[in-house]
């Protein structure tokens, strides 16, 4: 990384609106959310991918956990996070990365992968954008999970746009590394039904996910469908299998059941 007098830095955007901003009550937080978490079969093989939720942490810390414990067994293996999210709040053609040096939480400064965001934009689909990063929270809220889970690593962090399941495919087929690489796709699932209707759509997009149905994956089944089909659809994905980890809603967790927010965690290993 470079002269911290001269890196270019990304500061947090939802630190004390999604999880907290002092250090020590957001590693308070991650506590709570692993101990709230399904355990991982302590035999499993550390997964290659995972599907994560984006919530604020009341909500879906304890589904994210659930994930990012699948890590444990590979924290001193693990160098670099593949980060792909939906972009929420700026209209995005294709991929965007940020020319940042850092991005930074509570928790410190994680490096940006420089030499994987070059490869990454040597896809047509993929370009430098760094208002769709300015104010995202899909990929900001995974860097403290991260943080604590592995030793030392740098991030790739793509905001995923209006972009098609072969050029995702592709973008991911560049910088898919071996073994010292994890893909993490940030996404929630159903929005705002019913309780009782929203584990059903829950538990269809699941099925699709775990059979790697990536056309059964509609864009209202998942915010960051763009990402899960594009994660299914990689040819280098082709021999892994996917395992689900978690599946609750805000229902669940810290909502009423009204109109609850869909989440789900699972590995690709």
């Amino acid at each position: 990384m470079k002269d911290a007098r001269t890196l270019r830095v990304r500061p947090p955007a939802v630190a004390g609106t999604f999880y907290p901003a002092a250090p020590e009550e957001l590693r308070g937080a991650l506590r709570a959310a692993f101990n709230a978490a399904v355990r991982p079969d302590c035999e499993a093989p550390a997964p290659k991918a995972l599907v994560v939720p984006h919530a604020g942490y009341i909500y879906s810390g304890a589904v994210a956990a659930s994930a990012y414990l699948s890590l444990v067994a590979a924290r001193d293996r693990v160098q670099r996070i593949v980060l792909l999210g939906p972009s929420h709040h700026v209209p995005t053609s294709g991929m965007a990365v940020s020319s940042a040096d850092a991005f930074a939480t509570p928790l410190g400064l994680v490096a940006v992968d420089a030499a994987a965001r070059q490869l990454a934009l040597t896809q047509l689909c993929v370009s430098v954008d760094d208002e769709a990063h300015a104010y995202e929270h899909s990929l900001e809220v995974q860097l403290p999970f991260l943080q604590v889970m592995i030793d030392h690593f740098e991030v790739l962090p793509l905001a995923v746009g209006r972009c098609g399941t072969a050029d995702v495919a592709t973008a991911l087929d560049t910088v898919w590394g071996g073994p010292e690489t994890v893909i993490v796709v940030s996404s929630d699932l159903s929005h705002y039904h019913p309780y009782a209707d929203a584990v059903v759509l829950d538990r269809r997009t699941a099925a699709a996910v775990v059979a790697r149905r990536p056309d059964e994956i509609g864009d209202r089944d998942a915010c960051g469908a763009a990402g899960i089909r594009g994660l299914l659809s990689a040819s280098r994905a082709d021999e892994l299998r996917v395992e689900q980890l978690d599946l609750r809603n805000s229902g669940d967790t810290a909502g009423d059941r009204e109109r609850v927010v869909g989440y789900g965690a699972f590995a690709l290993v």
